[in-house]
């Protein structure tokens, strides 16, 4: 049974709401005088996460619980054919989800590499609030 309209756009608006907050904390972190490039990088990527599960989520796409981008963007490829080359970088992003947060072998995330997650972020945020109507959000 799928969920009634007002309960589909109530649980896009929290994922929205959700990756706001990750994307302006990418945005402030990326800005700061400090080299903060690991954890901005993280938020951009948790932001463009939660925009996909909020497009999945409006259009009643089912998703499993993941941080890979890259699947994301397949399930939402399958409703809206452009967002692959909409969003060609998105998924490169899905490293910062999970192995920049634990010790190891990795190179460092540099300030441009968390500029250009955070460019990124703004596409996949601009590409799915285009798309998706379900009002407005603080930016």
């Amino acid at each position: 049974m799928k969920p009634s309209e007002e309960a589909k756009q109530k649980l896009a608006r929290q994922w929205l709401e959700k990756a706001e907050d990750d994307w302006r904390l990418s945005r402030r972190l990326v800005m700061d005088s400090e080299s903060y490039a690991a954890a901005t990088a993280f938020h951009a990527q948790q932001a463009v996460e939660k925009y996909l599960k909020a497009f999945l989520t409006w259009h009643q796409i089912e998703f499993p619980k993941t941080h890979d981008i890259k699947r994301l963007l397949k399930l939402a490829s399958a409703r809206d054919p452009s967002v692959t080359e909409a969003l060609p970088n998105a998924a490169d992003l899905t490293v910062y989800a999970v192995e920049y947060r634990y010790p190891g072998e990795y190179p460092p995330v540099t300030a441009d590499d968390a500029a250009s997650a955070v460019a990124v972020a703004d596409r996949v945020r601009d590409y799915v609030r285009n798309r998706l109507a379900v009002g407005e959000t603080e930016a």
